[in-house]
């Protein structure tokens, strides 16, 4: 099978290592992919939101299944385009319609979702420019901490916690006056809910399902959780605290009740959900949608997938994902993030990378790099994805923090503390 996978991070060379891996994976392009993923396919030059240059392709190569990494080409439909060119449409699109995907693309959708299900998440109310003294008035007689969020797509950075009024308040109109665009015209102001977080992903053609491995990542850029909000700065799985019980309440109240409100709103979805949860006492409550595979758990969560990833997808979209049997393995898988100095805000491109060589015991995916004049050079905030196995979390982290100091480039900078609370 000719396979073309969108996308150029961490998640998409874990995505082309795990595809690889695979018998019915016969020939691999990414688009645009990035100096990793170039050992296991041919990384093509496309955008994946453009949606007339992939299709082409597509068909110039007689690709038969497409993968959408990221969500802002799913958020722009990119399914729905090739389910309506007659020529696309046989093609195996692992990716939800834009429907579906609007569970990511915009927070008020999915909160009026839940509600509307009964799905357990945090009470909330949405304002715009137009309402903007509603919404101060709002913040000013609710209890803190109190949670702020972009309605849109900001690129993981879009909420952010608040401690008092009076900072909520000016967080709340700088978002609304444009700190991330468009992302923050709405703005969603939520209940801070106090618990532990944790990721579950389920692989799923909007009826029947199958739950990958559970982890939980680390968003803060500082050690001990301080500092902004980042894409993810580490992740773990499986998770110690979560059981039979909570993930009992997990499919009942959450997975189940998603599903059946994608089918009442007729909203085709064939691929990957990310359920951001958070366990309140007992109790498991949504934080927040993704239409795709979170990042970086994808780089714990895939490691610790024993079935074939391409037979999976092909499965979902087949209507026969009840006849696979998903395998785990037992062992615990642990990842660490380097990233750019300065990161999750300014920082400086093109840093000579070296050391990847000498990696052992790791695997080293890929996140913001390129290939120039044959050096591997940084290419964004989150550069490496250091995934290590170990029987418990804190053998998987020890390595990849070994391994960590022989990877080498200048601003280098990665937290210690990855799993140390569990």
């Amino acid at each position: 099978m000719k396979i073309l996978l969108l996308g150029g991070g961490g998640r998409e060379h874990a995505f082309a290592w795990k595809m690889k891996q695979s018998p019915l994976c016969e020939q691999l392009f990414i688009a645009p992919g990035n100096a990793g993923t170039a050992s296991f396919g041919t990384n093509v030059p496309l955008h994946p939101n453009d949606f007339e240059a992939v299709g082409a392709f597509a068909l110039k190569e007689q690709i038969e299944m497409l993968v959408v990494g990221p969500e802002e080409p799913l958020v722009l439909g990119i399914y729905d385009y090739f389910k309506a060119h007659g020529q696309l449409k046989d093609i195996h699109v692992i990716g939800p319609s834009k429907k579906g995907a609007q569970l990511e693309g915009s927070k008020v959708f999915a909160k009026k979702f839940m509600m509307e299900r009964d799905i357990p998440t945090a009470a909330y109310a949405e304002f715009t420019q137009d309402t903007l003294e509603d919404g101060l008035a709002y913040i000013r007689q609710h209890t803190t901490p109190i949670v702020l969020k972009a309605d849109g797509l900001a690129a993981g950075k879009g909420v952010v916690i608040c401690q008092t009024a009076e900072e909520a308040q000016d967080e709340f109109r700088a978002m609304l006056s444009g700190k991330f665009g468009e992302a923050s015209a709405r703005v969603v102001v939520e209940e801070f809910l106090d618990g532990i977080e944790f990721s579950v992903f389920v692989i799923t053609n909007g009826k029947q399902y199958k739950i990958l491995p559970v982890a939980k990542d680390y968003k803060r850029i500082g050690e001990g959780d301080t500092g902004l909000n980042t894409g993810g700065m580490g992740s773990v799985s499986p998770v110690p605290f979560v059981d039979e019980n909570l993930m009992r309440k997990v499919e009942n109240w959450i997975i189940s009740p998603t599903l059946t409100g994608l089918q009442e709103i007729d909203a085709p979805y064939v691929g990957f959900i990310f359920f951001g949860l958070i366990k309140v006492g007992n109790s498991p409550f949504v934080i927040e949608y993704n239409c795709r595979m979170g990042d970086p758990e994808t780089e714990v969560v895939l490691p610790r997938l024993q079935s074939d990833l391409v037979e999976l997808m092909l499965a979902a979209d087949k209507s026969t994902l009840d006849e696979e049997h998903l395998i785990e393995d037992p062992r615990f898988a642990a990842t660490l993030i380097l990233v750019s100095g300065g990161y999750p805000e300014t920082y400086e491109k093109g840093k000579t990378i070296t050391g990847l060589d000498g990696v052992e015991g790791s695997i080293a995916f890929h996140a913001g790099t390129k290939l120039e004049d044959g050096l591997v050079k940084t290419n964004g905030g989150r550069v490496i994805a250091l995934t290590s196995y170990g029987m418990d979390i804190r053998s998987a982290v020890d390595t990849s923090l070994e391994n960590a100091e022989k990877v080498q480039y200048e601003g280098k900078y990665y937290r210690k503390d990855i799993g140390f609370d569990l």
